[in-house]
């Protein structure tokens, strides 16, 4: 018997390598946010000069993001991703060590264009391993490692600074990326088979796909619901970001904490996280619009009871970064599944534009909330996160509004599926 008919049970072991690869990205992107204060100290920096690590490295993913793919997707997938994989690991590596802000800042360069290149090539690999009827659930797989990198990388990062050492930090980070890049590489086959694309019943080649492809992504640019939904991803992921880029910072301040304890409420914060998505993922599929227009003000919430009873007691602290975790990563797949629904014709040039918008996002939180605390301090920070989840609560409206007007004439067509 040849042993390819012995392949179909071995897709989950170059999966986990593949969601462990998207752990070890997102710790890169957002570690630095869990040793703020650590870099503020050994560059003398203000928090908004270290939070620019977060910020410059979101606008190289927004901005050159698209080119980046289309230029390395045509490449062998498991040598673009192990190859991705291996630059994470040197950049952290050389991170360590960096002399000062700007040579840590050129180090996050290579990582930040390759983030989307890794990040599309990923998923398209994971949904490849499965049968069509089962891209779903490896999509549901890949992304496991996408949200423990977003809730439990920063946390990881403050823990073994303070347990450890600053440098300990980053060659942390970069062992994470050398092992599943030597994972990715002996578990993923070379030439992995295009996935085929949901909204047809067959999948062009890629030689085939720019011209194939083309005409459906550029009509969805029409659909003003799109641009709202787009809308309400860059202010959700501004009103998150605004806060979470000095979480360490902000928590050291109101609570007088030092970094271990620190470490360990951020930790409470990605466990909640966790919990979030797992609720908010259940009320997508019940009551998709209410969840979205209610996310808004949970985020809103949450940062009035971290500005309002903000303590050094770990028996306020814990349920409110629990709170909080669940507010601020629930966003991810609220905001995700909203641009998702708003074009369902063209599921893959929808995620690109999830990425250009949550990455834009990033930056103007970033920057609008560094900008906040330069100005009014430390609450600054919560008053542009109101700011933004203001933003985003009308934009939610305005699209269901958008919604509602389509629906009526194309009611049984549209069977509440999509918000414009």
């Amino acid at each position: 018997m040849s042993s390819h008919l012995n392949t179909p049970p071995a897709p989950g072991r170059p999966l986990f390598f593949i969601a462990l690869g998207l752990f070890g990205l997102y710790t890169v992107e957002f570690g630095v946010v869990g040793i703020l204060p650590a870099i503020m100290a050994r560059y003398g920096v203000t928090v908004a000069q270290a939070g620019a690590l977060v910020g410059v490295f979101a606008a190289l993913v927004a901005v050159l993001g698209p080119a980046m793919v289309l230029w390395l997707s045509r490449f062998d997938r498991r040598r673009v991703l192990a190859g991705a994989l291996l630059a994470f690991s040197l950049c952290s590596a050389l991170s360590a060590w960096a002399p000062d802000l700007g040579s840590l800042m050129a180090l996050r360069v290579p990582a930040a264009l390759l983030h989307p290149v890794f990040f599309a090539v990923a998923f398209a690999a994971a949904i490849s391993l499965y049968p069509p009827a089962r891209a779903a659930h490896a999509t549901a797989m890949a992304f496991v490692g996408t949200s423990m990198g977003l809730v439990l990388g920063v946390p990881l990062t403050t823990w073994v600074a303070a347990r450890f050492s600053y440098e300990a930090s980053f060659l942390c980070c970069a062992v994470v990326n050398l092992v599943a890049a030597a994972g990715i590489w002996r578990a993923l086959p070379s030439a992995a088979p295009a996935p085929p694309s949901p909204s047809s019943p067959s999948s062009p080649s890629p030689q085939e796909a720019p011209a194939a492809r083309a005409p459906a992504p550029l009509r969805i640019l029409r659909k003003p619901g799109l641009w709202l939904a787009s809308a309400t991803t860059v202010s959700l992921f501004a009103a998150m970001f605004s806060v979470y880029s000095y979480a360490a910072e902000y928590l050291a301040r109101a609570t007088g904490l030092g970094g271990e304890a620190i470490g360990m409420l951020l930790l409470v914060f990605g466990a909640g996280g966790v919990l979030g998505n797992l609720v908010a993922g259940r009320w997508l599929e019940r009551r998709r619009n209410l969840t979205v227009l209610l996310h808004p003000v949970l985020l809103a919430l949450a940062y009035a009871a971290l500005h309002g009873f903000g303590s050094p007691h770990a028996a306020i602290m814990v349920p409110l970064c629990l709170l909080w975790g669940a507010a601020h990563t629930s966003g991810l797949v609220v905001s995700q599944t909203w641009m998702a629904a708003a074009a369902p014709e063209a599921p893959e040039f929808a995620t690109s534009l999830f990425i250009s918008a949550a990455n834009l996002g990033v930056v103007l939180g970033a920057a609008a909330g560094g900008r906040m605390i330069a100005a009014a301090g430390m609450d600054g920070a919560i008053w542009s996160g109101w700011l933004f989840a203001a933003c985003a609560l009308a934009s939610v409206v305005l699209g269901l509004g958008a919604y509602r007007r389509r629906q009526q004439p194309a009611a049984d067509a549209t069977d509440g599926r999509h918000p414009a």
